[in-house]
């Protein structure tokens, strides 16, 4: 049996289409923001969820830079 893993999940990646305005909006608003499309999509979509009362909370990211000494 594997030993459990202390990493996060991975995002998970999906294909998304989008209308052509749909995204250059997106891009705008990401530009404007300082975030990626990506990002931003991702922003937008939790405000919808919590908007709908829908709470979804965030998956721990891993810490970067060297591990602390033992």
């Amino acid at each position: 049996m594997a030993a459990p893993s202390n990493k996060p999940p991975a995002k998970k990646a999906y294909a998304l289409r989008l209308d052509p305005a749909v995204h250059a909006a997106v891009e705008r608003l990401a530009g404007a923001e300082l975030r990626s499309a990506n990002a931003q999509i991702e922003m937008l979509l939790r405000e919808a969820l919590e908007a709908r009362g829908i709470a979804v909370e965030r998956t721990k990211t891993p810490r970067r830079g060297r591990p602390p000494k033992a």
